[in-house]
């Protein structure tokens, strides 16, 4: 067993670690006064590796997961020494306000940041003034 740590190569100790869990992603959340916009760590991740969808009508779940590398040039006779890099993975659910537009949401990927654009209803017209009628008992 202590040949594993101490013996051989440097990085056998790195090479037999444990794969990290998927995590969460981090998040920006901003309120404008037409939509909530959310902004999502993904980077390595491309619009078909981010799922993003509603669920129980008012959750917006986020998943993210990097699919598989095809092997390039001659890489099934390279020798790995470290792999620490994995295979990105994250979800993330945001309970959404209330008075949004669920069937407006729109989200996009760009430089390893995806943004979430949710639409908010808008505010009933309130009248500016209203006539309140005063009534008397004399």
């Amino acid at each position: 067993m202590a040949d594993l740590f101490f013996g051989g190569s440097p990085f056998r100790r790195l090479l037999y670690a444990r794969p990290l869990a998927s995590a969460t992603a981090a998040m920006d959340w901003v309120e404008t006064p037409t939509s909530h916009v959310l902004r999502i760590n993904v980077p390595g991740l491309g619009k078909d590796d981010v799922k993003v969808q509603v669920e129980d009508g008012n959750v917006l779940s986020v998943r993210g997961a990097a699919k598989e590398k095809t092997k390039e040039g001659n890489e099934e006779d390279a020798v790995w020494h470290v792999a620490e890099r994995g295979k990105p993975e994250f979800a993330r659910e945001v309970a959404l306000p209330e008075h949004v537009r669920v069937d407006q949401i729109r989200a996009s990927v760009d430089n390893g940041v995806l943004t979430v654009v949710v639409p908010k209803e808008p505010a009933p017209a309130r009248p500016r003034t209203r006539p309140i009628t005063v009534s008397s008992k004399l």
